[in-house]
């Protein structure tokens, strides 16, 4: 994944992404902010997982590794509803 945003990404972000609001059970898929450092393997971006619950402002997102299932505390920044 490239390291830089495209010219149209470019900027603050919006308000409405940094406090995104999601119900347990949703699907999301983890897409990581290129503006921001992550702080979570990079093996685990592009995955889909489920919420599981919210701790604060984050998120508890379980994802499968492989065959095990693992969970992952993630903000709302880097997570995207899957569209199915």
């Amino acid at each position: 994944m490239a390291n830089k945003k495209s010219i149209r990404e470019k900027g603050k972000i919006r308000l409405s992404h940094y406090f995104k609001k999601f119900k347990k059970d949703d699907i999301v898929s983890v897409v990581q902010e290129r503006s921001l450092p992550a702080y979570f393997p990079d093996k685990i971006i592009g995955n889909t997982g489920r919420i599981q619950a919210a701790r604060g402002t984050h998120y508890v997102v379980k994802l499968n590794d492989g065959n095990m299932p693992k969970e992952y505390i993630l903000h709302p920044l880097n997570l995207r509803l899957a569209k199915w």
